[in-house]
Parts: structure tokens; C-alpha cells; sequence
């Protein structure tokens, strides 16, 4: 089968052998494969994948069940899926346990399809899981217009939350407004005092990719009880804390990462974006945002768009 390998931190296409799947696994042919933030940090030496993974980048893939494991009892040769990855989705086949694979909604493409395991899983995992979020709580999503962000926004309106985003551009903004969001402040712009006269109080959840340097701003901006879920560190790893701010407001900070997961806590996050989360695609009340498909060849310009934040919403490699 071809893969996508890393070399010298480039990509290119390679050829290896197809995985054969475990006796609680699936074998899918993959139609396409989300890109995310952490296939570039892996290509570039800095988040390995847990042990026991593929090597290979790919979190998140749409495609159609080639064969079962003999334990396998909820999915058969033929299903059409996406499906939830700890790696391998940049390939023509990947393997994972049954249930990080669900059915696909017919309302969805093979390219919308691969869009959604990753960022609504991580999103559902966060907000709903590690940040309790509930009916009228206030959101705030940095880098708004990510895939995660279009995730969440959409969630939080779905679900009764305004929520309020960071972006580089006004286009981005005004993009997230339509989407749900209730406002948003350009990164260049002191977009915590903008978050401070939207929400005086405080707001009760923080959803955060940037890491060290928004951490101290971010708790000036988090009310009583609130939750700072930091979810990458694209701003650095390292920064000074007020314990005392910390500790008066009884606020939580969070670290989170969905891929090293045991399969355990993926099979309960699954289902329940299967039996909450999918009907919402059917209705119309969620919608996939994909900024661009590419083909498996184009790897490299698909990684190029990414690291150059110009995309709004999901970068997809798709297999003609």
C-alpha cells in the first residue's frame, strides 16, 4: 500500500505493507484522512506517538470496513465508517478496535466525513468531559477558526453556550460569528480586555491551543469555578502563575490530549458522539467546515496551508 513518510521532515509518498488487523480491530480502506496540528508536530521530531501506535500521521480517516477481527461483533466488511485514530491515517490502509470506527451518516461525503472523528472528539472530550460544560455557560475558543474551533463553536451553540473566539484576521472572525459565536477579537488586538467587557464576570470554560503565553491572561479572564483546558503549546511550554488569583477563584487547569487515551476512555467518547453528536450532522444543526481537499500527493502543500494558519476549518488528503 502507499503511505505518506516522513524524511528529513518532508513528506513523500512510500510504499509499505498493509496492516492486518488485530482480533478486536478493523482493517479500513481509507477514502481520506483529516490533517491536524499534532501530524505536523510529529513530523517535526516533536510529539511521538504512544506506544503501540503506527508511525505513521493520521488521527482521524472516512472509509469502508476491508475486513474484521475475529473478535469483532459490531462492524462487518462493506461498512462505510470514520473513524477515530492513534495514527496510520495517512495510508491506503489503517487498522484500529472496532469501536473507534463508526458508521458513517449517508448525509456526509467521504471528504466532510474524515473531518469530524478527530475534532469532535477532542472537543467533546474537553468541553463536555474535562470541563463539564453546561446550558449557558460562556466558551472561549482560541484560534477560533481551527478545526477545533469550528467544532466548538458549533457545539456550544448547539447545546446552549455563547462562546467567544480568537483569531488572526477579521475574516476569520466574521466567519466564527456566522458560525455561532457570539464575538471575537483579532490576536494582534488586546483580545482579553475585548473578552473581559464580553464576559465581566469571568467566563467558565477556556479552550486553548496556545499554552504558555496566554496562561496568565487567560486566568485574568476566567471567572469563579472556571476551567482552563489547555490543549497544545503552540505558544511555549513554560510561564509564571498567580497561586493566590488561582486559589481565591477556585479555578481549574487542565492539561489534555485525546491520542494516548486508553481505548477504554476513546470507546466511551465515540458512542457518545455516535449516538449525540452525528444526529446533529443529519439535522443540520453541525456542519463539517473543510477549508481544502487535497490528493495523498499533495501532502506536503496540505501541511504548507496549516503551518501558515491560512485555513478555516479541516485540511483533508483524500485517495482518488
Amino acid at each position: 500500500m502507499k503511505i505518506i513518510a516522513i524524511d528529513n521532515k518532508k513528506l513523500g509518498l512510500k510504499e509499505a505493507a498493509i496492516p492486518i488487523p488485530k482480533d478486536d480491530e478493523v482493517l479500513i480502506r481509507i477514502k481520506a484522512a483529516g490533517v491536524n496540528r499534532a501530524d505536523i508536530a510529529q513530523k517535526n521530531g516533536l510529539y511521538p506517538p504512544p506506544p503501540g501506535a503506527s508511525d505513521i500521521l493520521g488521527l482521524e480517516c472516512s472509509g469502508i470496513i476491508e475486513s474484521v477481527g475475529k473478535e469483532v461483533t459490531s462492524k462487518n466488511p462493506g461498512d462505510e465508517v470514520m473513524a477515530l485514530l492513534s495514527g496510520g491515517g495517512y495510508a491506503e490502509y489503517v487498522t484500529c478496535p472496532e469501536h473507534h470506527a463508526i458508521h458513517k451518516p449517508a448525509s456526509l461525503d467521504w471528504i466532510e466525513a474524515a473531518s469530524i472523528p478527530e475534532v469532535y472528539a477532542t472537543c467533546w472530550l474537553n468541553l463536555f468531559v474535562e470541563g463539564s460544560m453546561k446550558e449557558g455557560d460562556k466558551v472561549v475558543f482560541h484560534a477560533g477558526a481551527s478545526g477545533i474551533g469550528t467544532a466548538g463553536i458549533q457545539l456550544a451553540r448547539a447545546f446552549g453556550c455563547s462562546s467567544f473566539v480568537s483569531a488572526s484576521s477579521k475574516k476569520k472572525i466574521d466567519f466564527c460569528i456566522d458560525l455561532g459565536a457570539s464575538a471575537g477579537a483579532i490576536r494582534a488586538e488586546d483580545i482579553f480586555a475585548q473578552i473581559k467587557n464580553w464576559a465581566p464576570e469571568g467566563v467558565d470554560i477556556i479552550l486553548d491551543p496556545v499554552g504558555a503565553a496566554y496562561l496568565e491572561n487567560n486566568l485574568t479572564v476566567l471567572g469563579l469555578e472556571g476551567r482552563l483546558i489547555i490543549i497544545g503549546l503552540m505558544g511555549g511550554v513554560q510561564s509564571n502563575i498567580n497561586l493566590g488569583h488561582l486559589m481565591m477563584k477556585r479555578q481549574k487547569i487542565i492539561g489534555s490530549t485525546i491520542r494516548a487515551r486508553s481505548q477504554e476512555t476513546k470507546n466511551v467518547i465515540i458512542k457518545e458522539l455516535s449516538d449525540k453528536v452525528l444526529p446533529l450532522f443529519s439535522s443540520g444543526t453541525l456542519k463539517p467546515i473543510v477549508h481544502e481537499a487535497l490528493p495523498f500527493s499533495e501532502c506536503e502543500s496540505a501541511h504548507s496551508i496549516m503551518e501558515a494558519n491560512e485555513n478555516i476549518g479541516k485540511i483533508i488528503l483524500h485517495l482518488s
